[in-house]
């Protein structure tokens, strides 16, 4: 693409002020439109999956649901989500306070896994009177079901990151989860936030952790046939 008229347009699919920094300081220009997906009926609805195949259902799903909307027609839309795991076990977002201190008194001295699904859909076949149907999970999540009226081209990518803790007393388990930073993020933790303090040791990529990989995000723009030096500011 050299145009001008040819600019591809990228869609982030999330609220997370985490991620909208990690794409600004990646020099990266975005929009955003955040969707209303429901998580728990869309995990519920797939039955069982591992932590990694979690966290890219979700980023898919929530990356077709805005692609679905009349707003994103002609764009790509990203998609992300985050799920931590711990010895089997998938954990999401605690929103509760004594959740976020059970789950630190669980974590600390442990090494788990912070998986992050990336959802690239490119929507830009979505002209005139074309109406985008969810895919998958997005279907069922969505309740249009049925065979979409047409495929969207796709790619997907999860990241796993090893995140090592050290090992806060309780008191100041309690102080972290009752400032209310970990209640809405994956694992309970904020890796560029207080809970930075203790963690000792990340093997993988931080922004990933974070939220959102841009290496990961560069390779599923490739694959889209779209280089990211076209979306630089």
């Amino acid at each position: 693409m050299s145009s001008k008229e040819s600019t591809p347009r990228l869609i982030l699919a999330s609220k997370s002020p985490s991620r909208r920094k990690i794409l600004e300081q990646a020099g990266i220009t975005f929009d955003v439109v955040v969707s209303d997906v429901d998580e728990t009926a869309v995990v519920e609805q797939a039955g069982e999956l591992s932590p990694a195949e979690t966290a890219q259902l979700l980023a898919r799903t929530k990356a077709e649901a805005v692609a679905a909307l009349p707003e994103s027609r002609g764009a790509v839309v990203l998609g992300c989500d985050s799920v931590f795991e711990l010895e089997g076990q998938a954990y999401g977002k605690p929103y509760e306070v004594e959740t976020a201190v059970a789950r630190w008194q669980q974590m600390r001295g442990k090494t788990g896994t912070l998986h992050t699904g990336h959802w690239l859909v490119d929507a830009a076949s979505a002209i005139g009177t074309v109406k985008h149907s969810w895919l998958g999970m997005g279907a069922i999540a969505s309740g249009q079901l049925g065979v979409p009226e047409n495929t969207l081209n796709s790619a997907g990518e999860t990241v796993s990151s090893q995140v090592s803790f050290g090992e806060p007393t309780d008191e100041q388990i309690r102080a972290y989860a009752e400032s209310g930073e970990p209640l809405h993020c994956a694992g309970a933790f904020t890796l560029e936030g207080r809970a930075g303090v203790f963690i000792n040791e990340i093997a993988g990529d931080p922004n990933a952790v974070i939220g959102l990989s841009p290496a990961a995000v560069t390779r599923l723009l490739a694959e889209l046939n779209i280089d990211v030096i076209e979306l630089w500011k």
